[in-house]
């Protein structure tokens, strides 16, 4: 289950997500093992705010190098554990990007630039309804 906050505890961000787009067109990754597109994101390293979190992820998963980026909102995802109900917390951003390097430098095998929604999405259950947030908060058409 995926919930929506204006805020969260600085500490309790685990990862950051980045919604982008290059001249009005999605920015998806392939993921080198898998057949699905994702979003750009990923975990927070130690020492790293949860912007800089973003500014590598977007660069190390889609090569952006020139792009502004917005926060859109905290997100959390609720799964059931053996240990109970737990809930991970990520912010969620919007990129615009200008310009991307040649090469991808991850485990990321290729960028996808589409005017469309993916059919097949890494994550279904949470992704989707990413984009259907930021879509409400005016950050998409």
């Amino acid at each position: 289950m995926v919930h929506f906050y204006e805020t969260a505890e600085d500490e309790k961000l685990k990862f950051a997500v980045i919604i982008s787009k290059t001249n009005r067109r999605y920015v998806f990754c392939k993921h080198r093992e898998r057949n699905t597109l994702e979003i750009p994101g990923g975990h927070r390293e130690t020492g790293e705010t949860i912007l800089e979190t973003a500014k590598r992820e977007l660069y190390e998963e889609t090569g952006a190098v020139n792009f502004d980026i917005t926060p859109i909102c905290v997100y959390s995802v609720t799964t059931e554990e053996d240990s109970g109900t737990q809930e991970t917390f990520g912010m969620l951003y919007y990129a615009e990007i200008s310009s991307f390097e040649e090469e991808l430098h991850s485990e990321i095998e290729k960028i996808v630039i589409t005017p469309e929604l993916p059919e097949k999405w890494t994550y279904p259950q949470i992704q989707p309804k990413l984009i259907e947030e930021a879509k409400r908060r005016g950050f998409l058409s």
